[in-house]
């Protein structure tokens, strides 16, 4: 038996990078997986693929995110972990001097209120039936400066921190744990967009991480999993680091300094 059996999983993001390796892990220990994204190319493949439902929501309207959870509940009959993964990080969100109010917002919306959302939404029916797990990620910019400035996102990853905090402590004695998810720089198709384009920014993120790699979206999906499952029953309100150590290295030695 997988560590989920028998339980049911909410991903938004599901169809691509974090949320996709998530998905799959989930399905892989046993979960039933509802995939809340808007791609609607992909997003039935990958349901049917696993066994599960898609359902195409736009994060940021709180009408789809509402439409998510209550098809999940209505088909399976609970919701044992949602894991709130939906986010953006695009080029013009920069530093704070270049960066511009439309910019803020659409990323805020996205990284942040979809969090709020989703959380409003899926408490409800964890509260119904006594318990449940929620994830948010957030990223280890929550916790320390960035290499390379994005102003609006690390705000709103520090506010899905923040957010993630209160709640846990909040519900904590319904039985319900939510956690904040912080991972490094992650080998997944928005990092290789944007670090192809700037190959001198992806240099500058990762002479930071010790390990001396990015994480590929497998080893943070097994995170996922850890936090959704009973293993860490005695886990809520914190930030979980998955960061290769970045977050306490001060300073990285290469290989040649032990040569």
């Amino acid at each position: 038996m997988g560590k989920l059996e028998g339980k049911v999983g909410v991903i938004t993001g599901g169809c691509s990078g974090i949320g996709l390796a998530t998905a799959r892990k989930f399905a892989a220990e046993g979960a039933t997986v509802v995939i809340g994204d808007l791609d609607e190319v992909n997003g039935p493949r990958i349901a049917e693929e696993l066994g599960g439902l898609f359902v195409k929501a736009n994060v940021t309207v709180a009408e789809d995110v509402e439409a998510l959870f209550a098809q999940a509940k209505e088909k399976y009959g609970r919701i044992d972990v949602a894991f709130n993964n939906a986010g953006i990080s695009p080029p013009d969100d920069d530093s704070i001097l270049k960066t511009g109010i439309e910019a803020w917002d659409k990323v805020q919306n996205v990284n942040l209120t979809s969090v709020y959302l989703c959380c409003k939404a899926v408490l409800p029916y964890m509260l119904e039936q006594g318990g449940g797990s929620i994830i948010n990620t957030a990223s280890f910019v929550a916790i320390m400066g960035a290499a390379t400035s994005q102003i609006s996102y690390t705000a709103s990853k520090g506010g899905v921190l923040a957010m993630t905090r209160e709640l846990g402590v909040q519900f904590a004695r319904k039985g319900i744990r939510v956690n904040a998810l912080c991972p490094g720089p992650v080998n997944t198709p928005l990092l290789q967009e944007l670090f192809a384009k700037d190959p001198e920014r992806a240099a500058r993120r990762l002479i930071h991480v010790p390990m001396g790699r990015f994480a590929e979206p497998e080893e943070i999906a097994n995170a996922v999993a850890f936090l959704g499952s009973d293993e860490s029953s005695f886990i809520t309100a914190t930030d979980f680091l998955v960061d290769g150590g970045l977050s306490n290295a001060y300073v990285t030695s290469l290989e040649s300094d032990f040569e």
